[in-house]
């Protein structure tokens, strides 16, 4: 059931979530909401590491953030002055807030600042400060951690099969969380493709610091990390074996991403790569949010782990091959769900998805993922966007 505004809000918050990955999937109802509401003022409270994520977005007029520590009557007092990066200091008085996040603490932000209407899912210690609780989806799938028990049960009886998965429906997909709680507010339910901004300025401007102008050959980025944990990491031995024979291939140039906490992930592929005397550029924990995203938009192929910036590539348009081990591709793919242009590979393996940390028995789900499977992906993306600007 949607709420009906007459006349329409004139200033909307929306407390967006806390994760690069998520921040890139709720792009699509804040698409909607600006379709819905063309004239209404939208605000995106976010997190500090994330604010640079908007800049330029089509669906956001101003960002409000807040860094790690600060409570929640330090942020409720920013909603209430209003202040944020467009410099407005003027008092905010917003008509509504939508709450992505499902925690209590959104909840209260948005409270505490006294905004009229808030509107957010029903979950548990949160729904007094919301006036409209939205009931969960039915077709919601709830990413369960199996036990370490379970996941030596399920290798153990079946050693050699992957159990099949329960039929999973397309609207699983967690773009679909959001684009739900935009549909209280009246907006169009129907999935986009997640959406984000780089101007050929920011382009240009990373090509001349790190010295990408003069390069030739076909640019393709590697993301070896994954700040969830190394059971989703593809092996480094495989990472360094497809990038040699893909650039065998290819005659590319390899951009290695991540960041501080994978210095010293992308250092021994970097050697390794050094060792096959392949070209390879190791920008790891060296670029901003915005020159990570405009590197990323120049990469013609993103072989990554499922984590944040594989979303980002995606919602720059720039296809992504991924091996995914203890997640579900069904829940959290890049881009919109079924986009050929992406390729997400997985092995027939029992216990995943698991959606634990750390493998408690030997990462057959990443293991099994060949290199000759990777590299024919990475080929045939390649392909795919052949004639493609870079």
């Amino acid at each position: 059931m949607s709420v009906s505004f007459h006349p329409p809000p004139r200033r909307i918050l929306i407390r967006g979530v806390n994760w690069l990955g998520d921040a890139v999937m709720s792009t699509p109802a804040l698409l909607r909401l600006r379709e819905k509401f063309p004239d209404s003022h939208f605000t995106l409270l976010t997190p500090e590491k994330l604010a640079d994520l908007w800049k330029n977005h089509p669906a956001i007029d101003q960002t409000i953030s807040f860094a790690p520590g600060e409570n929640v009557f330090a942020v409720a007092q920013k909603l209430r002055r209003g202040s944020g990066t467009s410099g407005d200091a003027r008092p905010a008085r917003f008509d509504l807030a939508l709450v992505l996040p499902n925690s209590p603490r959104s909840a209260l932000e948005v409270w505490l600042a006294g905004i009229p209407q808030r509107i957010g899912y029903a979950r548990p210690w949160r729904n007094f400060f919301l006036t409209q609780s939205v009931a969960p989806r039915a077709d919601a799938v709830k990413m369960r951690k199996r036990s370490v028990a379970e996941v030596k049960k399920l290798v153990a009886e079946n050693p050699e099969s992957r159990i099949p998965d329960p039929e999973i429906p397309p609207s699983a997909h967690q773009i679909y969380e959001y684009l739900n709680l935009g549909a209280a507010l009246g907006a169009n339910p129907a999935p986009l493709a997640p959406q984000l901004a780089v101007t050929p300025d920011e382009m240009d401007a990373v090509k001349k610091k790190f010295g990408l102008e003069k390069i030739s050959t076909p640019v393709l980025g590697l993301n070896p990390g994954a700040e969830y944990g190394p059971a989703k990491r593809w092996p480094v031995e495989k990472f360094i074996a497809a990038a040699g024979e893909i650039q065998q291939r290819t005659n590319c140039t390899w951009i290695l991403f991540g960041g501080r906490g994978d210095l010293e992930l992308t250092a021994r592929i970097e050697a390794g790569t050094q060792n096959l005397k392949l070209k390879t550029q190791n920008l790891a924990g060296r670029t901003s949010l915005r020159e990570l995203m405009a590197l990323l938009k120049l990469c013609r192929v993103l072989l990554t782990n499922d984590t944040g910036p594989m979303h980002v590539a995606a919602a720059l348009g720039t296809p992504v091959v991924v091996p995914f081990g203890s997640t579900s591709p069904e829940l959290t793919a890049p881009g919109l769900p079924g986009d050929t242009r992406h390729h997400l590979l997985k092995s027939a393996v029992p216990c995943a998805p698991c959606f634990l940390r750390e493998c408690p028995i030997d990462l057959r789900c990443l293991n099994g993922i060949s290199v000759e499977r990777m590299v024919g992906a990475v080929l045939q993306a390649l392909q795919q966007g052949a004639g493609e600007p870079t």
